[in-house]
């Protein structure tokens, strides 16, 4: 597999150097090493300096964007489905300095306050065979795009203007459906569900959505009464609620109660308010759009689909180093993620293969995270690959006991 994606991309290189290296570095992505900044990829890969792996990524000629697009479509290609969906968010790199580029103190949700960060607005495809992220973009605020001397020294190009994050998550989206990826939903949190451009914008696509939205949203309940959503939530009767999965989670099924109110909007198709409740009581509200009517369970279930982005990401900070570049200029930056990407999605599609031909009833999935942990007691050490597939299996053997003791509670 990791052969194969060599070689769909290696015609993007214009020289056989940094085809080698772009082997290496990869390679370094997915081993069991330290940190994944260029210096640990360069000594685990024998190289007597960093030289060659900062050359591939800041100065070495290579289409960057087909190399994308040929992440896109290997996606695509192995866990494509016609129930796909597009889910979009965001995540930080805490940086120290002022010359990364787009750093500046702002919100980050990484930190969960606000720090000198960048900010990276992905794209990831969520399907019934798996989920991988597609596509990225670096958020530039304006302290960047209206500082023409900073951008240049950053290797910012001059197309790159300011844009919103959820104007970010829709150049993403076009990229998306201009290359035929298989996906009719899209899903997101407060920061894309409040913005009525990007809404819009869905709408026009003819692309449905479940957007996660502010308790203070104002929704049109009549031709001429617009009410709060909370207030919506407040009126309804008990009778209204139904108890639905919105997918398996670590300790079971994520059960909640679910209610599901139409509401008027200026386009043709379905509008509707869809209400969450927890266990504790807590409510979270999510506006929906489809071009026809589809049933509550479709609703939920995209809903409960937007975890699997923040799940790609601690999968691809965790397995593969995502968040460990040492990058400072716009080129690098979008070579390095891509990169993660790539090893991410490579370790997706093998997980997955893997499990397709040797599930059981008593043992768990194959997790990423195990697969990267086999592939490299193969590779690195001289144990024999029985003694590591027999540690595999009596792990993932007690993950299923204590599986099946939470899915009894």
């Amino acid at each position: 597999m990791f052969e194969g994606v060599l070689e769909r991309i290696g015609s993007r290189f214009a020289r056989s150097e940094p085809r080698r290296t772009v082997r290496e570095l990869l390679l370094g992505l997915l081993a069991p090493i330290e940190r994944k900044n260029g210096w640990w990829l360069a000594e685990h890969a024998g190289h007597t300096g960093p030289d060659r792996m900062q050359r591939l990524l800041r100065t070495a000629v290579w289409d960057t964007d087909a190399v994308a697009g040929d992440l896109r479509d290997f996606v695509v290609e192995h866990l494509g489905h016609r129930d796909g969906i597009l889910v979009a968010d965001e995540t930080g790199y805490l940086k120290k300095g002022t010359h990364s580029v787009g750093v500046q103190r702002q919100y980050s949700g990484t930190a969960g306050r606000v720090e000198n960060s960048q900010i990276g607005v992905f794209l990831a495809y969520v399907s019934p065979r798996g989920r991988a992220l597609i596509d990225r973009r670096l958020y530039l605020p304006r302290a960047w795009s209206d500082d023409e001397r900073r951008c240049e020294a950053a290797g910012v190009p001059d197309e790159a203007l300011f844009a919103t994050k959820p104007e970010l998550a829709l150049a993403m989206i076009d990229a998306a459906v201009a290359a035929a990826v298989p996906a009719g939903w899209f899903t997101a949190d407060e920061a894309y569900g409040l913005d009525p451009v990007l809404r819009a914008g869905l709408r026009e696509r003819g692309m449905a959505y479940v957007l996660a939205v502010a308790c203070n949203t104002l929704v049109n309940t009549t031709a001429a009464q617009r009410e709060r959503v909370d207030r919506v939530a407040a009126l309804l009767p008990e009778q209204a609620w139904q108890t639905r999965s919105a997918g398996p989670g670590v300790k079971g099924h994520r059960l909640y109660d679910w209610a599901w109110v139409t509401i008027l909007g200026q386009d043709e198709g379905r509008h509707s308010l869809l209400v969450r409740r927890g266990s504790d009581g807590q409510l979270a509200y999510y506006l929906c759009w489809t071009s026809v009517p589809v049933p509550l369970a479709r609703l939920v279930a995209v809903a409960g689909s937007r975890w699997s982005v923040e799940e790609a990401f601690q999968t691809a900070k965790g397995q593969v180093g995502l968040d460990q570049y040492q990058c400072r200029g716009w080129l690098a930056w979008h070579r390095f993620t891509l990169l993660a990407m790539i090893a991410l999605a490579v370790l997706t599609v093998v997980t997955i293969a893997q499990r397709l031909v040797s599930s059981s009833a008593d043992l768990v999935d194959l997790s990423l995270a195990e697969t990267r942990r086999l592939i490299n007691t193969a590779i690195r050490t001289t144990a024999p690959a029985a003694l590591a597939a027999a540690w595999s299996r009596w792990r993932r053997r007690h993950q299923s006991i204590a599986r099946r003791s939470h899915y009894k509670q």
